[in-house]
């Protein structure tokens, strides 16, 4: 379905949920605890939380490989 990432803290500037909508493959979402969760093959709605980028489609099955405790890095297209 997705993948937690571990990392430093991701602040949200607003305390207050969204409204709830349907998210993409590669949404990267920000739930009250800072770690971001990579959504992968399966994409839920968003239940109330940001979504503050999207990885390529391409880049997917990358991120699907990817180990426990493996670096990843993102940047801007």
């Amino acid at each position: 379905m997705g993948m937690r990432l571990a990392g430093p803290e991701l602040r949200r500037a607003r305390t207050g949920e969204l409204p709830s909508e349907a998210a993409v493959p590669g949404a990267l979402q920000v739930p009250p605890d800072g770690q971001p969760i990579l959504f992968l093959a399966d994409h839920p709605v968003t239940g109330g939380y940001p979504v503050i980028a999207t990885v390529h489609e391409d880049d997917l099955p990358l991120a699907a490989q990817a180990r426990p405790g493996q670096a990843l890095r993102f940047r801007p297209l």
